[in-house]
């Protein structure tokens, strides 16, 4: 089939699921990414602003210069906020920048519209970059979408935006919701098992890799398997923060080498001046996985997504990597637990739907046993408890919500409040 015959099914796909994702990769691998970014670009209909990165697009000072002059040219009233904003930017100027690029994508139009990065791959390199796409993200306006063409994958943590239901990675007229950065590797080579959500641990053909050396090496691992590939920057950053860069090097070496001497294995590889997992390897990961139900839970036919939810229910054994109070684990940490929290709430309702209240009141309660604060579950259980007549059980309930938001030193809503009286008159 030619291209202008399959290239329809792609635009359809693209349509489908760009409504359900503030960011959108279209993927390395796609044959038509480029036919539409063209037709994306020059639709009316579409409402596009286009930015195509240059060999200047080093740092985000540059990239935010050509990313005004350009879109001020395709649209004069576009940039008012980035024209107010200083023009130097540091470290610290990172949140204004995002603010105001926010508040020109917000106020630029009241209608759905999207926001193309083309040749994406010119700032790989670009650790800031990354960065300040990453945390533009939920600043996005929800009438808008951030779509990505690349020749490599973007080092984004897509599985983490997947997970919060940001995110989605098309290659044509495929929504990808398995093995999201390769990691599977070559069939027949060396097989590692990882599981993450729970305390974490690694088997390598099987056999449970015990002799870590310390926490750091076993972490390090698992941030490795967080983006597609890393820097030696990001991971000393990470880690290492407090450190100058010279001897935050030194440790990232001891780290990898202890690293590759637990495992036996060389996992980091270092290609193109980033480190990736070894594609000689096959990973599995539950994170991946957990990951794939959902999006198989959000897209199946309505008669299949129980399945899918389920799986992610099962494959949340706990927190990720549970016990380590680091800040990147920490911010991985919610990401899944949004997913785990949507797929529990979906299943609830699904079963309540289909007159099974109990199982459906148990799903709730288990829910509010990882996320307290979820007021609007705490509702959902008082209203199941009402609705089967157990009405002294809903008022317990209240009065166990009452004293735990108490410890957070917060108040229940005038909703939650108003649902209470309801019930109790």
């Amino acid at each position: 089939m030619t291209i202008h015959g399959k290239f329809p099914g792609s635009y359809d796909v693209f349509n489908q699921y760009a409504s359900n994702a503030s960011i959108i990769l279209l993927h390395p691998d796609s044959k038509y990414r480029s036919v539409l970014v063209a037709r994306l670009a020059n639709d009316p209909a579409a409402r596009s602003l286009y930015y195509a990165l240059g060999a200047d697009d080093t740092s985000v000072p540059a990239f935010l210069a050509g990313l005004l002059h350009d879109l001020s040219d395709q649209h004069p009233t576009f940039g008012h906020n980035l024209n107010l904003t200083p023009g130097h930017i540091g470290e610290g100027d990172m949140e204004r920048w995002l603010g105001a690029l926010a508040a020109d994508l917000r106020e630029w139009t009241d209608q759905p519209f999207v926001f193309i990065l083309d040749e994406y791959d010119r700032s790989d390199s670009a650790d800031d970059i990354q960065r300040f796409i990453e945390q533009l993200v939920p600043l996005l306006p929800a009438h808008g979408r951030l779509v990505i063409n690349s020749r490599t994958l973007p080092r984004l943590p897509w599985i983490s935006l997947i997970a919060r239901g940001q995110a989605a990675l098309l290659k044509d007229e495929h929504l990808i919701a398995d093995d999201f950065y390769g990691h599977r590797g070559r069939k027949g080579g060396p097989r590692l098992d990882v599981v993450a959500l729970g305390p974490g641990f690694v088997s390598l053909n099987n056999e449970l890799i015990t002799s870590w050396e310390g926490h750091l090496p076993r972490l390090l691992f698992f941030f490795a398997l967080d983006r597609p590939t890393v820097t030696r920057s990001e991971i000393c950053q990470a880690f290492w923060p407090e450190l100058d860069l010279e001897q935050a090097v030194n440790v990232f070496h001891v780290t990898k080498r202890r690293l590759h001497k637990a495992l036996g294995e060389d996992i980091l590889v270092h290609d193109g001046g980033f480190y990736r997992i070894n594609p000689g390897l096959a990973v599995f990961h539950d994170v991946v996985d957990f990951v794939g139900a959902l999006v198989n839970g959000r897209t199946a036919p309505e008669e299949k997504r129980s399945q899918y939810w389920q799986q992610a229910i099962d494959l949340y054994r706990g927190p990720f990597l549970q016990g380590h109070e680091v800040p990147w684990i920490a911010a991985r940490r919610a990401d899944f637990l949004t997913g785990y929290m949507e797929a529990i709430t979906r299943m609830a309702q699904m079963r309540y739907e289909k007159g099974a209240a109990e199982p459906a009141l148990r799903l709730y309660q288990r829910a509010l046993s990882e996320d307290f604060s979820r007021e609007d579950l705490h509702r959902r259980v008082m209203q199941l408890f009402a609705e089967m007549g157990r009405r002294s059980e809903a008022a317990a309930h209240y009065q166990n919500m009452l004293a735990g938001f108490k410890a957070l030193k917060r108040k229940p809503s005038t909703e939650t409040e108003k649902v209470y009286q309801e019930i109790m008159s």
